[in-house]
């Protein structure tokens, strides 16, 4: 794969830099979440907060023409949706929330899911498993696990609890550029697909319906939803081999003590 880019030591070591910074995003962003913001209030207040305090780029935007620094996907929204300044949160929805941050050259991606108020138990629970899905895959990472052992653990994770892995859209390589090889289907067979290696960086970001996994695309050609109107839920983080297993460069400080 011309596109595979194995990073060492010190590539890794900004890498993990632009992860830490990126963490510190969400939990800056935990404080403002809450029904009544919009959700471009959202996209100004994580603007201002990565340049002006952390002296770092949304690396999303104008990447591929996209206007806005991040994404917000909310309830039946798989991913891509677009931040709007009439897009109101209230109590009972979930919402995604994917930023993007480079730093000294490096970018980092990862998405959280945010409850607002008091949200139904079936939403609550499909962003919960959803969650698990997400670590059932990143515990799959290993050198000489393959890409395979990944999408089958995320499968049987969300399959188990009745629920569809969206096939459309995967994780992806990531390093200098936000997009590099390899594409990490959350979906597959162990044992089959690339063999990971020490030093190879990628996300991983299962979308996770609660009915069909068939999605398609509104006319203003980035947001994606569920075919039958059911929720999805997503979570990411940036992942990098390393030569025990694997490190979470997005790990957030909630995570910390749990994982």
């Amino acid at each position: 794969m011309a596109n595979l880019h194995i990073k060492n030591a010190e590539e890794l070591a900004l890498m993990r830099e632009s992860g830490r910074l990126l963490a510190s995003v969400f939990r800056y962003l935990d404080g403002h979440i809450s029904d009544g913001i919009s959700t471009m209030a959202i996209n100004d207040l994580v603007e201002t907060f990565i340049v002006d305090e952390l002296g770092a780029r949304p690396a999303s935007k104008g990447q591929y023409g996209y206007p806005y620094v991040l994404n917000t996907s909310l309830n039946n929204v798989v991913c891509h949706g677009i931040p709007s300044p009439s897009q109101i949160l209230q109590s009972g929805d979930i919402v995604n929330v994917d930023i993007t941050l480079e730093h000294q050259g490096f970018v980092a991606d990862s998405s959280k899911m945010y409850l607002v108020g008091e949200v139904a138990p079936h939403a609550r629970y499909l962003v919960e498993k959803t969650y698990q899905s997400l670590w059932a895959g990143i515990k799959a990472v290993r050198p000489g696990a393959t890409l395979g052992d990944i999408g089958a653990a995320i499968q049987r994770s969300a399959e188990r609890h009745g629920f569809s892995v969206v096939r459309d859209y995967c994780g992806h390589g990531i390093g200098r550029e936000m997009h590099e090889e390899p594409q990490v289907l959350h979906v597959g067979e162990p044992g089959r697909g690339l063999v990971l290696r020490e030093g190879m960086t990628f996300t991983i970001e299962p979308m996770i319906n609660q009915g069909s996994a068939k999605v398609k695309t509104r006319k203003d050609g980035w947001t994606v939803v569920t075919a039958d109107k059911k929720l999805s839920a997503q979570w990411e983080h940036t992942i990098a081999v390393t030569a025990a297993g694997y490190e979470v460069l997005t790990l957030r400080e909630e995570e910390v003590a749990s994982k």
